[in-house]
């Protein structure tokens, strides 16, 4: 009679472990009963028919995914390496248990694949300075194709991209020969416009009497200096009006 009790004691509490299950805030089960879907449970405490049912657990928190580094031959047949993260969740548990096998190694793949199409339809300009966009076109159609799986990706970000060695070199000589057209440009443009004021100078200077008072304003200049003595021509303008005077007198 002990022996009996024992046993239906042990064989009660493997069926309560069995049949018992909870399950956590961010967590879903998916339940078969002899193979056929009858939907998800959660979270918390669930029965379970032991032998009969069978549960699969999925997180619904969100998922980051390293993309491995991709070789790629941009547009304009340059080779990079680029590899990317993308950050996705799953909605609907039991698509993403039945229409796909595994779907974390599903969405690693086809996010290697699409990332390899992407870069590969851009040039490597669009590639370093439009990145943004091409996250977002990256994140759409990774989207759409996750769909059908009960997945939602959220983001996709480009972490980094690698360039040979002599590209490189190439687009440190393109940088520097852009700098030196920026600057040699600026240059001319300041002699263009130094040039325009001494035209417009020399037009204003040519009235002798604006001429007389820059020189009576250099000789002024001149002064402040701690000169000894100052030997200056006198011009003939200034002297004129007297000569003209004195010829006058003379007549």
């Amino acid at each position: 009679m002990t022996i009996i009790i024992v046993a239906t004691a042990v064989l009660t509490g493997i069926f309560l472990f069995s049949a018992i299950k909870i399950l956590n805030e961010y967590e879903r089960a998916v339940i078969f009963r002899l193979g056929r879907l009858i939907g998800g449970k959660g979270p918390g405490l669930i029965l379970l028919i032991p032998g009969i049912d069978k549960m699969r657990k999925v997180s619904l928190r969100l998922i980051v995914l390293d993309v491995p580094t991709q070789d790629v031959i941009t547009r304009d047949n340059v080779s990079v390496k680029v590899n990317a993260v993308v950050y996705f969740r799953v909605l609907m548990p039991d698509k993403a248990i039945v229409e796909v096998e595994d779907f974390l190694y599903a969405t690693s793949q086809l996010a290697q694949t699409t990332l390899r199409s992407i870069c590969g339809g851009a040039d490597l300009d669009e590639l370093l300075a439009e990145r943004e966009k091409l996250n977002v076109k990256f994140q759409e159609i990774l989207d759409r194709q996750t769909d059908p799986w009960g997945i939602k990706v959220a983001n996709v970000e480009l972490k980094h991209i690698d360039l040979p060695d002599e590209m490189k070199r190439a687009m440190a000589k393109q940088a520097e020969a852009e700098r030196e057209r920026r600057a040699k440009i600026i240059h001319a443009e300041g002699e263009a416009q130094a040039a325009t004021k001494l035209a417009d100078a020399a037009i204003i200077m040519s009235n002798p009497i604006a001429l007389q008072l820059r020189y009576l304003q250099t000789l002024t200049e001149i002064a402040a200096e701690k000169n000894s003595t100052v030997i200056f021509p006198l011009p003939i303008d200034l002297i004129k009006p007297f000569m003209d005077m004195l010829e006058k007198k003379n007549s």
